[in-house]
């Protein structure tokens, strides 16, 4: 596992410079594993914004004056670096947030999507198309927008870097890249390797930031569009603060995904599937958690039993061990409101507590910040429980009996970002995957984000889209050129 020395702050990486002293206090970063300090992270303000929107705007004049050919190169190039660093990120990115390095293969994402989007430099952006009435040559173009800004949360730094950063850059941007203060380790060598792999300084900053320094890259007039990853209540925060400019903004958000178990599922496998797309991954922290499991009433306890199996016997543990496949939760403050949401729903008589519920003191864990797997059975899909993200190990079980009845709950949410269906009957497959009111539809399988494919949310789960030639006109804007013939 990478060293890292806590008295060395992590600086900001602005055009090819370090600055481990800024305009704020730097961040301690806690290993959530340990509960104990593992690094010093320095923090970017409103001056070190206005520094890397300016490196951005320069290094973004010299990218699109490239042909295409060379910027199509050189973001295979910087695919080719990362993946020469693949281990080296997954640990960064265990050490970020505790995340088991089993479940660490972000690093992997950034890859195919660099590699995928690079495929789009020198590929047709344009078209043309008649004009009524003339014989004017009418063009519809693609530009780039210019200085983007990405705002990363704690638990995916690389997966934003993969699904925003590299579609930026492939459509002639370039990027202020501000992940969070909590989790910089990942992004901050990302930074690094697009200087090594020869991209121009400046075209991918990497500034750590907490509200204040993300206030001012929102606000910046330089920006010429947000994209933020997290939750709706900093999200509602940043499209106020956009508005000032007009800035747009794209949003990827929460969820409370549905995962629907029908009669004649694969059992066993459903219930290993569920346990690694709810409860287990990344602890639940996850906005592709399937954390409202909808059950059919004649399987219900035949699923059950096989699903706490899994649960049960999960292997929990020191993220570093390639065998550990669940870890902590990300904070103190994160474990003591997880924790006061299962008591909550205990008390209110919401759901029967089936399995978890207390924070794990078994010696080698009790200075982390780890939480037993969580799993209530009969919830109300009314309840608090069922309504609002827990973002942790904790998923409700929920019987229905009717096909109609089961769509009719999945739905009964204000988020729509995946849900997930498990059935053997091709035509159910298809009827309620349509019906769904979600963004991705995963049928027997877990959430498998790909370069291909766009993803985002319905609902309050956030507007536009990753990935895809979708994710790629996300970073472009539209310019009409005619020419008169006539």
């Amino acid at each position: 596992m990478r060293a890292i020395d806590p008295a060395a702050p992590a600086g900001l990486l602005i055009g090819s410079d370090r600055l481990t002293r800024t305009s704020l206090d730097p961040h301690p970063h806690i290993y959530p594993a340990t509960g104990a300090p593992n690094a010093t992270v320095a923090l970017a303000g409103a001056a070190e914004m206005d520094m890397a929107v300016a490196a951005a705007k320069e290094a973004q004049r010299e990218w699109i004056a490239l042909n295409v050919d060379q910027r199509r190169d050189m973001l295979i190039g910087l695919a080719d670096v990362v993946r020469e660093h693949l281990d080296e990120l997954a640990e960064l990115n265990t050490l970020d947030y505790g995340v088991p390095i089993s479940y660490a293969g972000n690093a992997v994402m950034l890859d195919q999507f660099l590699r995928h989007f690079a495929g789009y430099v020198d590929k047709p952006q344009c078209s043309s198309t008649p004009v009524s009435g003339s014989d004017d040559l009418n063009l519809i173009e693609r530009e780039p927008l210019g200085a983007v800004g990405v705002i990363a949360p704690w638990n995916g730094s690389l997966v934003v870097a993969a699904s925003c950063v590299a579609p930026a850059l492939a459509a002639g941007n370039a990027v202020v890249f501000k992940p969070s203060e909590v989790a910089p380790l990942a992004a901050l060598r990302f930074g690094e390797l697009c200087l090594e792999a020869g991209l121009p300084p400046g075209l991918v900053n990497i500034v750590p930031a907490a509200g204040d320094g993300g206030d001012a890259l929102v606000r910046h007039a330089g920006i010429a569009k947000i994209h933020f990853t997290g939750g709706g209540h900093t999200a509602r925060a940043i499209l106020r603060a956009a508005a000032d400019n007009l800035t747009p903004v794209v949003t990827e958000l929460g969820g409370k995904s549905a995962n629907i178990i029908f009669d004649d599922a694969d059992l066993d496998t459903a219930a290993t599937r569920s346990a690694h797309q709810g409860p287990l991954m990344q602890s639940g922290q996850s906005c592709a958690c399937a954390s409202r499991i909808l059950v059919h009433e004649t399987v219900y306890d035949a699923f059950t039993e096989r699903f706490l199996a899994v649960i049960e016997s999960t292997r929990i543990g020191d993220p570093t061990d390639p065998a550990t496949v669940f870890g902590p939760v990300i904070s103190a403050a994160a474990l003591d409101r997880i924790l006061g949401v299962i008591g909550e729903a205990v008390d209110s008589g919401s759901g029967e507590l089936l399995t978890g519920g207390r924070r794990l003191a078994d010696d080698a864990l009790a200075a982390g910040y780890y939480l037993e797997p969580t799993v209530l059975g009969n919830v109300d899909n009314t309840s608090a429980l069922a309504q609002t993200e827990t973002f942790g190990p904790v998923v409700s079980l929920i019987p229905f009996a009717q096909d109609d009845e089961a769509v009719r709950i999945a739905n009964d949410t204000p988020y729509g970002l995946n849900a997930f269906v498990h059935t053997q009957d091709l035509t159910r497959a298809h009827t309620v995957a349509r019906r769904l009111q979600s963004g991705s539809v995963w049928i027997n399988q877990g959430s498998r984000i790909s370069p291909q494919g766009p993803y985002g949310g319905y609902k309050q789960s956030g507007s536009g889209r990753t990935g895809g030639l979708e994710g790629l006109r996300e970073f472009q804007q539209v310019k009409n050129i005619r020419i008169g013939l006539g």
